[in-house]
């Protein structure tokens, strides 16, 4: 375990409270490795597996090197899902909340004028996926003069899902003058030729695959028929009857087949792919989040994205098509330093396909017996008194933290020539409010939303309305998260 703290590093006062407020209390491998460096504005080049902790590893220097005066953009981070940006959004605003880090997500099947109109207001950091970012550059929306970092998230995956001419021509549109930093659970050799071409002298990083050749997630593999993969995978849940578990198919068809076949069983569970409009996939991720429900169907694609750290069971109800995939999924499983089991099916037709991932993980994988009859019989009754038991809800740390939040919505802003000084100024003010209890501010033409930390909002709400900013009463109400 690091010995390293947060406070070891030059890290602002900021910083160290909202990883705090966070739950961050030592660093992980990855972290202790890339902080320094990045903070050292050095390119990197970093082979880590997912669940390492490597978005806070790039977003705590991130949020600590960007100027919060500069209104333009100065980093922009590439990732491969949607569902990424968003999480890796999320983690940025926190990690940067004390010190009113804005960030803004782009990402495609989200309307493109509310994107541009909030890359209009001060923005600090962006995050999104090659296509829509590529969009925003061509239709000059996304400033990039005062880009000084790009970091590229899960860079394998981005070339796996055919981005790689976006990025190059994402890249070849930034300033030259720039800190590069790339980041990749597999290295093939289209990620090894991004970064000699594009990068200076990167700094190299591997952080070992803790997770697929250690204890922390237990490896196994059933031969099945066809015919009998949902009879197995009813027979494996009663034994092991998992607290969270993902189920992985390979097709979008498959996860909505095998979703129906578990919801006429009564199972608790959602199923998420590319297929679905985003706003569902978001809900059904944020109930999985929650433990709303136990089994979660989803394709490749829609499982980046999925950090959840209490995940106990990944089962590969179909093979992965690509060696690497399975080093994804199974990472979904023993994050964070929690045991977890990864549970493979296999017909006679993937022969082909588990000899390239055994190869590529360098041990085979331990075959096991499809569930013995009396072990089923024996498990049921437990298995069907957990599927009664409503759950109880998880309280994500990250909700703790927006709960101390308020958002104040007052009715004026740039045509009446406010700027985000003049709220600090009036609310730091006033009695029992400190600048350090204000947040993020976004000033549109005729709002302004001012965000309330550590649960001081009721108090400003009350005492602003009737406190004058440059002389003018402004109508004050709670606006929406």
């Amino acid at each position: 375990m690091s010995t390293k703290h947060f406070t070891d590093y030059q890290l602002s006062e900021e910083i160290v409270r909202a990883l705090s407020s966070l739950g961050y209390e030592t660093p992980t491998e990855v972290q202790t490795e890339v902080i320094p460096v990045a903070l050292g504005k050095k390119d990197l080049v970093v082979k880590s597996q997912t669940g390492s902790g490597k978005t806070a590893a790039y977003g705590i220097p991130l949020c600590e090197l960007v100027d919060w005066n500069e209104n333009k953009p100065q980093a922009l981070i590439l990732t491969p899902t949607r569902e990424l940006a968003l999480q890796v959004n999320e983690d940025i605003m926190n990690i940067g909340r004390y010190k009113r880090i804005k960030a803004t997500p782009l990402f495609g099947r989200h309307p493109f004028h509310m994107q541009k109109a909030e890359l209009k207001q001060r923005t600090h950091v962006v995050v999104g996926t090659p296509g829509r970012v590529l969009d925003h550059i061509e239709r000059g929306t996304l400033p990039l003069n005062r880009i000084a970092y790009l970091v590229i998230d899960e860079a394998d995956e981005m070339l796996n899902m055919g981005f790689i001419e976006q990025v190059q021509s994402i890249i070849q549109a930034l300033p030259g003058e720039r800190v590069t930093m790339l980041f990749s659970a597999t290295f093939p050799e289209d990620v090894a030729k991004l970064s000699r071409k594009y990068m200076d002298h990167p700094v190299e990083i591997e952080i070992k695959a803790s997770g697929l050749t250690t204890a922390t997630i237990e490896h196994s593999l059933i031969q099945v028929t066809e015919a009998d993969k949902l009879a197995v995978l009813q027979d494996v849940l009663i034994v092991e009857n998992p607290d969270s578990c993902i189920i992985f198919c390979r097709t979008q068809e498959h996860v909505d087949k095998l979703f129906r076949a578990m919801a006429d069983l009564d199972y608790p569970c959602d199923r998420i792919h590319g297929g679905l409009e985003q706003e569902e996939r978001f809900e059904v991720m944020n109930a999985f989040r929650r433990g709303q429900f136990r089994y979660l169907i989803a394709t490749d694609v829609a499982a980046r994205g999925i950090d959840i750290t209490n995940i106990t069971h990944v089962i590969n109800y179909d093979i992965p098509l690509e060696k690497e995939s399975y080093v994804h999924r199974t990472g979904r499983t023993g994050r964070a330093g929690k045991t977890g089991k990864a549970i493979t099916l296999v017909t006679s037709k993937d022969g082909h396909r588990l000899a390239d991932i055994e190869a590529y993980i360098g041990f085979a994988i331990p075959r096991v017996k499809a569930p013995a009859e009396e072990a089923v019989d024996q498990r049921r009754e437990a298995f069907e008194r957990k599927l009664n038991i409503v759950p109880e809800l998880k309280k994500d740390k990250r909700e703790q933290l927006n709960k101390q939040i308020m958002k104040l919505n007052f009715n004026g802003g740039k045509k009446k020539k406010f700027r985000a000084v003049d709220f600090v100024g009036t609310i730091a003010k006033l009695d029992g409010v400190s600048a350090d209890d204000i947040g993020i501010i976004t000033i549109l033409d005729h709002v302004t939303d001012v965000e309330i930390l550590n649960g001081k909002g009721p108090l400003v709400l009350a005492l602003m309305q009737d406190t004058t900013i440059k002389g003018k009463l402004l109508k004050v109400r709670k606006g929406n998260k």
